[in-house]
C-alpha cells in the first residue's frame, strides 16, 4: 500500500476511534450516591424516604436519564450511626460519586471538613447545619429545603397569626442531640424579639419515656404552646402523653421530622387528632411525579406500595429530583462532569416546583437553603391536610443568625 494509501487508513482509524470516545462519553453513567437508615434508630422514616429517592432515579433513567446520561445511584446503609455514615462517603468518593446525600445531622457535622476538601457537594435536606445556608461560608453543603432554625422561625411564625403576644408561654421540646439542639439559638431569639416566655425541655435518647417533661410543660409551665422537635419513635410518645395530659393537640407544632404517617400511627389517628406538623414538599398521590412513579409500578406489573405519596416517601422524591436538577444544570459547564459543575449546577436552580410539589425552590451561592420555604399541615381523619399556603418566618432573623454563627468560626 503507497504512503497516501496508509496515512488514510490511519487517519480513519483515528476519526472511528474518536467518534467512539464520544459515544462512550454520552453514554457513561454518572455516579451519585447516598446514605440511609433502613435500619436502625430513626428505621420509620428510612423504610420510606429511601425506596423514593431509588425510585425517581429509576424513573429518570426511564425517561432517558439526564441529557442522555443514567444516573447510577448507590446506596449504604448506616443505621443513623456517625462512623458508618463517614464510611458510606469514602465508598462514595472513591467510587466516583459526584454528587451525595448526606443523611443525618451529626453525620453532616463529621464530614462538613472532608466535602470543603474533596469539593463534592452533599445535600442535606431539612436537617444538617443551618449555618451551611450561607454558600459562600460552605460552598458544597446544600440544605436545599427548610434548616431547622427556618423550620422553628416557621413554626413561631405560624403561632404568631395565631395570636401569640407578649407574654405568650412557648415550651420547646426537643431531642438532646446535636439535631435536635439544632433549633434552639432561633427559638431564643424570635422569642426575645416577640417577648415570648420560653423554655426548652431536652428528651434523652432514645426518647421513649417523657411523663417528667410533659408534666411539667402542662401543669408547673402551663404552656400555650409547644413546639416538638422529635424524630424516630419519640413523636408518637410525645403525642400520646400530650393527649393523656389533656393539653390540646391543635397547640403542639412539629418541625418536619415528627410530622410523618408513621408518626401518627404509631400513636393512634382517634389520639392524635388536631396534631399539627411542618413540611417542605408537599403530601399526597395527587402530583404529577407521584403519578409517574405509580404508573411506573404498574407498567412494571408491580403492586404500588402502601407508602407512596405519603410524608416521608414524598421527601425522598423532593432528594431525587434535586440531585437530577443539580446534574442537569452541572452538565451545562461540560464534560466530564465533576463535584465542582454539580455544585455551580445547584446553584442555578430557580423557581423549581417540580409540578406543585415544591414550593418555589431557588438556589443561590448566598442561599444554599433555597429560600427556607415551610407548609403547615394538621392531622384530620386518617391523613394530614394542608391548613397554610407555603410560608417563610422570620426570614431576616435567619439570615442575622447565619451571619453571626459564621463569624465565630
Amino acid at each position: 500500500m503507497k504512503a497516501k494509501g496508509w496515512l488514510a487508513v490511519v487517519v480513519i482509524a483515528a476519526l472511528v476511534a474518536a467518534l467512539s470516545v464520544v459515544a462512550a462519553d454520552a453514554k457513561h453513567a454518572i455516579k451519585v450516591g447516598g446514605q440511609c437508615d433502613r435500619t436502625g434508630a430513626t428505621k420509620l422514616v428510612g423504610v420510606e424516604i429511601c425506596p423514593a429517592v431509588t425510585d425517581y432515579i429509576r424513573l429518570v433513567n426511564k425517561k432517558g436519564g439526564v441529557m442522555g446520561h443514567t444516573l447510577e445511584y448507590t446506596e449504604i446503609e448506616h443505621e443513623y450511626r456517625v462512623d458508618r455514615g463517614v464510611e458510606a462517603y469514602e465508598r462514595l468518593k472513591r467510587d466516583g460519586a459526584v454528587a451525595v446525600l448526606d443523611y443525618g445531622t451529626p453525620i453532616v457535622y463529621a464530614l462538613t471538613p472532608r466535602h470543603m476538601e474533596d469539593k463534592i457537594p452533599a445535600i442535606t435536606p431539612g436537617f444538617g447545619r443551618a449555618d451551611s445556608t450561607d454558600g459562600e461560608v460552605w460552598p458544597y453543603i446544600f440544605p436545599m429545603a427548610a434548616s431547622y432554625w427556618s423550620q422553628a422561625a416557621g413554626a413561631l411564625q405560624y403561632i404568631k397569626e395565631k395570636g401569640a403576644k407578649k407574654g405568650t408561654k412557648i415550651a420547646y421540646l426537643y431531642f438532646d442531640n446535636p439535631a435536635g439542639r439544632e433549633g434552639i439559638p432561633m427559638m431564643e431569639r424570635v422569642a426575645k424579639k416577640e417577648g415570648y416566655e420560653i423554655r426548652l425541655f431536652a428528651v434523652p435518647p432514645p426518647g421513649l419515656e417523657m411523663g417528667p417533661q410533659v408534666i411539667d410543660i402542662t401543669r408547673r409551665m402551663r404552656a400555650d404552646w409547644v413546639v416538638g422537635h422529635l424524630f424516630g419513635r419519640s413523636p408518637s410518645v410525645s403525642i400520646k402523653e400530650f393527649r393523656k395530659a389533656g393539653f390540646p393537640l391543635d397547640r403542639v407544632i412539629s418541625l418536619v421530622w415528627g410530622a410523618g404517617e408513621a408518626d401518627v400511627e404509631a400513636a393512634g389517628w382517634d389520639v392524635s387528632q388536631g396534631y399539627l406538623g411542618l413540611q417542605f414538599a408537599a403530601v399526597g398521590r395527587n402530583l404529577p411525579a407521584i403519578q409517574e412513579i405509580i404508573k411506573m409500578y404498574r407498567d412494571e406489573g408491580k403492586e404500588v406500595p402502601k407508602y407512596v405519596g405519603g410524608v416521608y416517601y414524598n421527601r425522598g422524591v423532593l432528594i431525587g429530583a434535586i440531585l437530577a436538577e443539580g446534574i442537569r444544570l452541572g452538565l451545562q459547564f461540560g464534560e466530564p462532569l465533576t463535584g465542582e459543575k454539580v455544585k455551580r449546577g445547584y446553584e442555578q436552580i430557580k423557581n423549581f416546583t417540580l409540578g406543585g410539589f415544591l414550593p418555589p425552590l431557588t438556589v443561590t451561592p448566598q442561599d444554599h437553603e433555597g429560600g427556607g420555604w415551610v407548609r403547615v399541615y394538621q392531622v384530620k381523619g386518617k391523613e394530614w391536610v394542608p391548613v397554610t399556603d407555603w410560608i417563610r418566618g422570620y426570614r431576616d432573623e435567619v439570615f442575622k443568625l447565619v451571619n453571626e454563627a459564621n463569624k465565630k468560626k
